[in-house]
């Protein structure tokens, strides 16, 4: 009876005294471990282990996840990369470029000076200045194929000779238009029977006579005096003496009996005015223009 009462003591605290010892194990354990040493965690162990010789790491557990098993093993991919030398140098080279330039990048470009930018500045206005200019004078002065057209232009000659007294100032009439190849009479500006051309426009014009003067009276007489000259003006509005004029002085003193006086340059028209071709006879015989002097005008621009 006796053995049947601790048969059933030992079947009912056997588990308990089974625990117990597990615990006591524990405990005994903990007291042999030295007082400055601690146990390290898996992860430091594994840590540490990659670093040293970078050995195999043990698979993550599957109770994990998906998520963390992928982003250990990318770890570990990247951790265990061959030592690419060409990489690091390329990097390295990157680096010590110099970071004080401004600017895009690529190689700097070239300097520009104070005076280059001056020259450009100088280049734009001169451009400028030709358009605005063109353009003035495109209403007046119509283009075409590239080429100014001429709005106002003739050449006559004298159609018969013309007598001038001593000491006289004559206005030389009676021209026409050459019907020979080469001459022009542009505009409406010209009259032929006065030998006055009125401007159409203000504007400067270039005017030209060439007058053959014929003095034989004075050849067989007495010397020549000082003042015996002959005149050739382009005058405006008659008014020689008032407006500004083109003028051309001649002695007498040729040798032939017919020589040629010519004058030309440029004069300012108002629209309305007229410029004509006078004689001044300064001389104590009478002279005669021959038939066939010339006088030209054309228009310059506005």
């Amino acid at each position: 009876m006796r053995r049947w009462a601790w048969a059933a003591v030992v079947v009912l605290l056997g588990p308990q005294l089974v625990l117990l010892g597990g615990v006591g194990a524990r405990r005994e354990a903990q007291r042999t471990q030295q007082p400055g040493q601690r146990a390290d965690p898996p992860n430091a162990t594994a840590s540490a282990s990659s670093r040293e010789g970078l050995p195999e790491a043990p698979k993550p557990s599957q109770a994990s996840g998906p998520e963390f098993s992928d982003a250990h093993m990318t770890w570990l991919n990247f951790v265990r990369r061959p030592d690419d030398g060409a990489l690091r140098k390329r990097c390295g080279s990157r680096d010590k470029k110099p970071r004080d330039l401004f600017g895009p990048p690529g190689p700097p470009g070239a300097e520009v000076t104070a005076e280059t930018l001056l020259h450009e500045f100088q280049e734009l206005l001169k451009e400028a200045t030709e358009r605005r200019f063109s353009g003035l004078l495109d209403p007046l002065l119509p283009q075409g194929a590239g080429l100014r057209l001429v709005g106002e232009a003739f050449h006559c000659r004298l159609q018969g000779p013309r007598r001038v007294d001593k000491r006289t100032l004559v206005e030389l009439h009676g021209f026409q238009a050459p019907a020979a190849q080469g001459a022009f009479l542009r505009g409406s500006g010209l009259s032929l029977a006065s030998g006055r051309f009125t401007a159409p426009v203000s504007g400067i014009f270039q005017f030209s006579a060439s007058l053959h003067v014929d003095h034989s009276e004075l050849q067989g007489k007495a010397r020549l005096r000082a003042r015996d000259v002959v005149c050739v003006l382009i005058c405006i509005e008659s008014l020689c003496q008032r407006h500004t004029c083109l003028e051309a002085v001649s002695g007498l003193e040729s040798n032939s009996r017919v020589f040629t006086l010519q004058v030309q340059g440029l004069l300012q028209l108002q629209a309305g005015q007229y410029a004509s071709v006078f004689v001044d006879n300064g001389s104590g015989a009478v002279l005669t223009i021959q038939a066939g002097s010339s006088f030209s005008g054309l228009l310059l621009g506005t």
